[in-house]
């Protein structure tokens, strides 16, 4: 290869006599001796001070380019650094400012002075990145390069082992680091790929726990689906859990999320000490609970902005507060208001009945400059919310097709539902992730766990999975009973659509039928097997 292609901007600047002294000075031009040939010549052909570090630079970007994309495995193991990496010491800084490929990467004056520069591939497209190293650059590499467990940098470092886990996640983020693929994955045997559904939709890579830390609730809801009394959560056992939910998520490859309930979670007396310790651990944080006070609110924005802020209503102000006790509808949008003043992602959740049917598409309108996303579940039939009607299952059809309409003008709108796939599969439009992202996310890419250790793979309905104060959630996970409810029902197995519907399990024990063969008594998929639905 000619010189000139290899060294591009070296060359743009030298006159034809330097040139050919350069490139004659040994018998065959060899690419990796420039560098050396430019330092031993720069002073007597009066060459910029940096000349031979620019040459280092372009040859390490050649290096780079040759090396390609086929240099980057199908799959790694375990944590590995991009196999494409060059990682350049030189004596200048700002020298990618001479290099059209650094784009802003590259600005600021040329001065003498160290600097550690990264030269790699994007894993995932090819592209090329040259950028400066940063701290938590090589603090990513030395850990992968020294096998360092994150809880011993941590410890060394006098940091949050989270702060050592959003390191090398960043660094994997950015292509720098290689990761192994999630191991929160749909069995191929039970979920088959079906018609062109994108992988995406079959590997998570978050994993979600929905944690009741307190029974304690402000509300009295009619359609609660639990008021039992259980024990308190004890906050060592509080701790632990988060450490073994962090544990289970990085020997699983994902990210791991803890959405805080109850009750009412900012009832816990402890409720600020496990927000800080879920954030210590570098999971994310979300809360599903009541309105609180500003004061609340700015406590838990001092140690980290929560991922969203879940409440809940029932319908227009009448109706909700029938179900949630008088004054709440105006409490949330009080709530709602500060929530969108302090920058919290906020979302209002509905629980659908014969009663509220109709009103979905008026709240949805009313809140649709006050929240970030509005979405429903459908009533399941179990605790008080059994004295309650559902939907009949021939309105609930053309009740979609409306809500599907109405989402299009309206951006808060989510989908949500499984059932909503039915009809984007018939109107030929892509399908979505389902209630969880997955379909039926219960006990796959989620489940709960209650105050006193109980875990169930769906919060809506009975489904006793474990304990995590005796087994730790891996064992949990990968139990028989958490594999039963993850596989779903057996009527589903031959539906196409099957990865991201399902249906809802609750609502199937809700109608008294069997989660793990009867098929949701709301659907409407025609060409979906009839089930063993009684």
């Amino acid at each position: 290869m000619r010189p000139e292609l290899i060294f591009p901007v070296c060359f743009s600047s030298l006159s034809p006599g330097q040139r050919q002294l350069l490139t004659t000075s040994d018998e065959t031009f060899v690419p990796g001796r420039f560098p050396a040939t430019v330092a031993a010549l720069q002073e007597s052909l009066q060459l910029p001070a940096y000349f031979a570090e620019l040459a280092r630079l372009e040859f390490a970007l050649f290096q780079v380019r040759e090396t390609g994309v086929a240099a980057m495995p199908a799959q790694v193991d375990r944590l590995t650094i991009n196999p494409t990496l060059q990682l350049l010491q030189l004596g200048w800084k700002n020298l990618l400012s001479l290099l059209p490929e650094a784009g802003q990467a590259g600005e600021g004056a040329l001065r003498p002075e160290e600097e550690l520069v990264l030269i790699y591939r994007q894993p995932a497209d090819g592209r090329l990145v040259l950028r400066p190293a940063n701290d938590g650059d090589l603090l990513a590499l030395k850990i992968v390069v020294e096998q360092i467990p994150p809880e011993a940098a941590a410890s060394e470092g006098q940091v949050t082992v989270g702060r050592i886990d959003r390191v090398l996640d960043l660094a994997t983020a950015e292509g720098l680091l290689l990761k192994p693929p999630s191991a929160i994955c749909r069995n191929p045997q039970t979920f088959p790929r079906g018609e062109q559904i994108p992988a995406a939709y079959f590997a998570a890579p978050v994993f979600t726990l929905q944690w009741h830390i307190t029974q304690v609730c402000d509300l009295h809801c009619k359609h609660c689906y639990d008021r039992s009394d259980r024990m308190a959560l004890p906050l060592d056992r509080g701790l632990a859990i988060l450490d073994d939910l962090r544990g289970f998520c990085r020997a699983h490859q994902v990210q791991g999320q803890v959405s805080f309930s109850g009750g009412n979670p900012l009832l816990y007396p402890h409720f600020l000490e496990l927000y800080q310790g879920a954030v210590d651990r570098g999971l994310l944080a979300a809360i599903l609970g009541n309105p609180a006070p500003r004061a609340v609110m700015e406590k838990i924005l001092a140690i980290h902005k929560p991922e969203f802020f879940q409440v809940s209503l029932e319908g227009l102000p009448e109706h909700n507060d029938y179900i949630r006790g008088k004054g709440h509808f105006a409490r949330v949008l009080d709530f709602l208001e500060l929530l969108q003043e302090l920058g919290i992602y906020s979302m209002v959740m509905l629980t659908l009945t014969r009663d509220n049917l109709e009103q979905v598409l008026p709240l949805a309108e009313l809140l649709r400059d006050r929240v970030d996303l509005f979405t429903f579940n459908r009533l399941a039939m179990v605790g008080e919310g059994a004295s309650l009607q559902s939907v009949q299952p021939q309105d609930y059809a053309g009740f979609l097709s409306k809500y599907l309409a109405a989402a299009r003008q309206n951006p808060c709108m989510s989908r949500k539902d499984n059932l909503m796939n039915i009809i984007l599969r018939r109107e030929n439009l892509p399908l979505f992730g389902g209630c969880a992202g997955y379909g039926c996310g219960a006990a796959f890419n989620f489940f709960t766990i209650l105050p006193d250790g109980e875990a169930h793979a769906c919060r809506k309905f009975p489904s006793y999975i474990g304990n995590a104060f005796e087994q730790g959630i891996s064992a949990i996970y990968h139990g028989e009973p958490a594999r039963r409810y993850r596989a779903g029902s057996a009527a589903c197995a031959p539906c196409p659509i099957r990865p991201v519907c399902g249906g809802c399990l609750a609502v199937v024990h809700g109608f008294g039928l069997d989660v793990c063969q009867d098929k949701d008594p709301y659907c409407f998929f025609a060409e979906a097997p009839a089930g063993q639905g009684r």
